[in-house]
């Protein structure tokens, strides 16, 4: 179809959780998270981001610098980075150090995606260090792990982040609510979702574009919208792409634990609770799903509401050949430039 003019004025990207699959083990997940980004680097994808989630059995990637260096490893052009680091767990001048050796390996390519929540349980932040009220020290973590790059931050006289140091590797924060604030006082680039929750996430791309500051870092705002897009012939097809995630997040929230993912058709014959299928239920609204021209008409209109610089994709699905056409499908539709042989 004729691609979206609208689609066009943001860059798209793809953001991979490496989800887990029943009846696969959690390696075949993380290389399914490597092949995933070769494709899209030869489809025309701005960057391909890898997450971090401790103790989950849905997902394999817990360890996001390096998952992007093999990722990064594995590609030759697409940007690489992380979708993301959720700094309260780490301390600022090792998460500065990983970051500087990825940049010395993969010069001009590598993205530091910085979030701030601790853990998907009591027990996991328990075993990780840390409580849910070390979040509220996100800001200052986000100021010393910039300081590392830039110099010494005051409160560390004399020790240096090698090999960081004086490297220049884009920040972004990845951000609801008072997260948002952070980053328009740090003067960084802003990734928000979900695309569900559309007047929320208005809102505070709103009050992000009021408060930003310019820093060194980032001379304007710049808001990269994130969530599930997907593409297929029909809407059945589409809707089967939501339904092992939809149900996974229903899951969650009633047993408390983050499954694999089940194939559509487990899903259809399970016997659900009045609050699991609620939950089921609406987990599968609220995307941007559907055909190629129904997706055309709810991509555009996102970017024209949010005036968003870029789209991160974060499609999660049991079937991996079905994702991979859907992103197909969208690049399509978007206009992407492939990658040729001798680009490679």
């Amino acid at each position: 179809m004729k691609v979206s003019t609208v689609i066009g004025t943001a860059r798209l990207s793809v953001l991979d959780r490496s989800r887990t699959r029943e009846g696969a083990d959690p390696a075949g997940a993380l290389r399914d998270t490597v092949r995933l980004a070769r494709e899209a680097e030869a489809l025309g994808y701005h960057r391909f981001w890898v997450s971090e989630h401790h103790g989950v059995p849905g997902v394999a990637g817990s360890a996001p610098t390096v998952l992007a260096a093999a990722v990064a490893a594995a590609t030759s052009r697409i940007r690489v980075g992380t979708g993301g680091v959720m700094l309260p767990n780490h301390r600022p001048l090792v998460v500065a150090e990983q970051f500087g050796v990825l940049e010395s390996l993969f010069p001009g390519r590598i993205d530091m995606g910085l979030g701030r929540s601790v853990g998907f349980t009591d027990g996991i932040r328990r075993a990780l260090g840390h409580e849910k009220k070390d979040a509220d020290g996100f800001a200052g973590q986000l100021d010393e792990l910039l300081g590392w790059f830039t110099g010494a931050p005051e409160e560390h006289p004399g020790v240096h982040a090698y090999p960081a140091e004086g490297l220049r590797v884009p920040p972004f924060v990845l951000a609801t609510g008072e997260g948002a604030a952070v980053a328009a006082r740090a003067g960084l680039p802003l990734v928000i979702g979900d695309l569900r929750g559309r007047d929320r996430l208005l809102a505070a791309v709103d009050a992000y574009r009021e408060g930003f500051r310019p820093s060194a870092w980032a001379e304007r705002p710049y808001v990269v919208v994130a969530g599930t897009v997907v593409v297929a012939g029909t809407e059945a097809a589409a809707r089967r792409l939501l339904v092992p995630e939809a149900w996974s997040m229903a899951h969650s929230r009633t047993h408390g634990v983050f499954p694999p993912l089940l194939p559509p058709e487990r899903v259809a014959a399970l016997t659900m609770t009045a609050r699991e299928r609620d939950l089921y239920e609406s987990g599968l609204r609220g995307h941007v799903a559907g055909t190629a021209e129904q997706v055309a008409h709810e991509l555009s209109a996102v970017v024209a509401e949010s005036g968003a610089d870029e789209v991160l994709v974060t499609t999660s699905t049991y079937e991996r050949d079905a994702l991979l056409d859907s992103l197909r499908r969208l690049a399509a539709l978007a206009g992407l430039t492939p990658l040729t042989s001798a680009d490679a």
